[in-house]
């Protein structure tokens, strides 16, 4: 029969050993999720989800802000020909290279990308929009992706 101080010291060493594995799990997650990364290349810093039909903004900022109006700004999809989803080049849309199935759905907006702000919207969501869009910024060589996922 156990005595109370027996039984507090194994709830206590449960305890203890509940928070060993639980931290061992993270960390194991953890080392799967950055191996994962490294061998699908680089994964979006963030996901969008909208619905087919609806207006969605995908998300792309400089920082420290600067304008950019001037300067050019490139949205694709690496998994598309042509990859170019919208393109802004020293103050106009350059739209002569864009794939087909975003003519007249997307823009930037030019009091946005006065300061910094380079997000693209996307009108009328199709469920073939589903994928990882690559923000780009030559000036820079800066970069970031956006996963959008577009449901019914």
């Amino acid at each position: 029969m156990l005595c109370l101080n027996d039984e507090l010291l194994f709830k206590l060493n449960l305890g203890y050993v509940s928070a060993l594995v639980f931290q061992s799990t993270v960390i194991v997650l953890l080392l799967a999720d950055s191996f994962r990364g490294q061998s699908q290349g680089a994964r979006p810093s963030r996901t969008i989800v909208t619905l087919v039909g609806e207006d969605v903004i995908l998300p792309c900022h400089l920082e420290p802000a600067v304008d950019v109006v001037s300067k050019s700004v490139e949205w694709g999809r690496l998994d598309l020909e042509p990859r170019f989803v919208h393109v802004w080049h020293e103050g106009q849309n350059i739209l002569s290279n864009q794939n087909p199935s975003y003519k007249g759905r997307t823009s930037v907006s030019i009091e946005k990308l006065k300061h910094g702000d380079l997000s693209l919207t996307l009108s009328a969501a199709k469920l073939s929009d589903n994928g990882i869009y690559r923000c780009y910024f030559p000036p820079q060589n800066k970069e970031s992706t956006v996963e959008l996922l577009v449901g019914e």
